[in-house]
């Protein structure tokens, strides 16, 4: 059995093709993300499908408002444009785990 802690974890990122991880895979990503109240970086992905569930809070992304429980599918090239409207909780997959794979618009 292999035992880690999220916090020691980058930005809440545990599965993925990067260090530190639980399980280095080039197939997906899989993060616990926390978000503050308020705009996020706006951005998106050449190659990965990104999958998030907000699993607290509330947010707009896209002019689409979610709430707690609600999954959202972002595809390649699909800007992310969000903003929370409160703290808020998320778990992300991303497929396929590419470094650098993040462009700020």
């Amino acid at each position: 059995m292999i035992i880690k802690k999220l916090k020691d974890m980058t930005k809440g990122w545990f599965i993925g093709d990067f260090e530190p991880s639980i399980l280095k895979i080039k197939d997906f990503e899989v993060g616990v993300l926390e978000r503050k109240k308020g705009k996020d970086i706006k951005h998106y992905h050449k190659i990965a499908t990104e999958i998030t569930c907000l699993l607290s809070g509330s947010m707009i992304i896209n002019g689409k408002r979610m709430e707690q429980g609600d999954i959202f599918v972002l595809e390649p090239n699909m800007i992310s444009d969000s903003e929370f409207y409160e703290d808020s909780k998320l778990v992300v997959v991303k497929i396929p785990s590419v470094i650098g794979d993040k462009y700020e618009v």
